[in-house]
């Protein structure tokens, strides 16, 4: 059966956090939930409070952070993503991913600048599926700048420039971002993905324009993980989430290829779906994953 997630547009916090240092969450109407599909209340740590619909001065509090920024050249873009466009700080690689710098998100995804072939960026995919070996998918918010509304797989993001997810052994730093961002986008709470659960398969270098203005140009880490995890998504970076099994994947790929309904996949995960997913699939199923991993290859797609 195909299992929708409906996001809900109030978010309670954790049990762990001080209520005194946040104001209470405003009611909002809440999307019904599958009721084969019930989730519990979602938990959020203090460092992971990103959602502006937890709290009402949120938005002004972001919107004034990017305000100092300069120009603001993009007095259009929603408040998070710009906050996040301006703040967060990219890890700069060169081709054989040795990390040669860094850079603001904005800046490397300015289809103008990664044309000048200096944005190479580090980024990674999750791919999670539960242990009936069903793969998580997600739309993408339409407030997103960079491919909204797409569909696409588990999680896609970028470690950044921070001492916890440069570690390089063992490739921690970017498991540690991938768990960070779990959390951030569909409330998956740390302790249901432990770092060390993650088993990166490879890397793959691509480059992709989402609109005449931005693009991804991105060395991307190719993790998986098999876990039944509590899903709370966060409207401001997902607007939809359902897990599919092999078939309804391929009744999406069909979709999409044929222009139905306006369906649109992301150009990565459209390059691991023709490239790898469906063999990697039978050793999700089998339990080999750590036999097909091949970290040492960086594919050229």
């Amino acid at each position: 059966m195909l299992m929708l997630l409906n996001t809900p547009y109030a978010l309670s916090l954790s049990r762990s956090l001080d209520s005194s240092s946040f104001p209470s969450p405003p009611t909002r109407r809440l999307l019904s939930i599958s009721s084969t599909f019930a989730l519990p209340p979602p938990r959020f740590p203090h460092s992971s409070l990103v959602s502006s619909r937890v709290s009402p001065s949120f938005r002004t509090q972001a919107s004034a952070a990017t305000a100092t920024m300069g120009d603001a050249p993009e007095v259009g873009m929603d408040a998070v993503q710009r906050r996040l466009m301006f703040e967060d700080e990219c890890i700069l690689v060169d081709e054989s991913d040795n990390v040669v710098g860094h850079e603001s998100k904005y800046n490397c995804h300015l289809w103008e600048k990664i044309l000048t072939g200096k944005m190479l960026h580090r980024a990674f995919s999750v791919f999670l599926f539960n242990t009936k070996y069903e793969l998580l998918l997600q739309q993408r918010s339409a407030t997103k700048v960079t491919f909204p509304r797409v569909w696409t797989n588990t999680c896609c993001s970028h470690p950044l420039y921070r001492e916890s997810e440069l570690i390089s052994e063992n490739h921690l730093g970017v498991r540690n971002a991938a768990q960070r961002k779990l959390l951030d986008e569909l409330g998956i709470p740390p302790e249901d993905v432990p770092v060390d659960q993650f088993v990166p398969l490879s890397r793959m270098r691509y480059k992709a324009p989402s609109d005449g203005k931005w693009g991804e140009h991105e060395l991307d880490y190719l993790l998986f993980i098999v876990r039944d995890v509590n899903v709370h998504p966060n409207p401001d970076e997902v607007a939809e989430a359902k897990y599919v099994n092999r078939d309804q994947l391929k009744e999406l790929l069909r979709k999409a290829d044929a222009g139905e309904d306006g369906l649109k996949l992301s150009p990565w995960f459209r390059l691991v779906v023709d490239n790898f997913l469906f063999k990697w699939w039978d050793h999700v199923e089998k339990g080999t994953l750590k036999e097909v991993s091949d970290m040492e290859t960086i594919h050229k797609l």
